[in-house]
């Protein structure tokens, strides 16, 4: 669970956000910079658990997911104009905290 959880979360989260490029709402640096840290992560997880360390998700880890997955949703509801903004400040505190952790 500690690895394959994280792994699947990331494999979503990176499918969700080519779907939102493929469908021009979301530009593909913000996907290039967000899929670029997770598989880094996850080869860095991978390393070490070979290793025989695994390394849980930390506090801010579960907050990026938590954001990206609020950013994602609010792209994909029907709320016309403010769901815009909404969703693309959702994601500018994703990235932030993406690049951060």
């Amino acid at each position: 669970g500690k690895l394959a959880d994280p792994i699947a979360d990331k494999a979503l989260m990176i499918s969700a956000l080519v779907s939102l490029n493929i469908l021009g709402d979301l530009w593909w640096w913000v996907t290039i910079v967000i899929v670029v840290r997770e598989l880094g992560i996850t080869v860095w997880r991978m390393v070490l658990a070979r290793r025989g360390n695994v390394v849980p998700a930390s506090k801010g880890g579960k907050l990026k997911t938590v954001l990206q997955t609020l950013a994602v949703t609010l792209y994909i509801l029907p709320l016309g104009g403010a769901r815009d903004w909404a969703a693309h400040v959702a994601m500018a505190a994703a990235l932030i905290v993406t690049v951060v952790t």
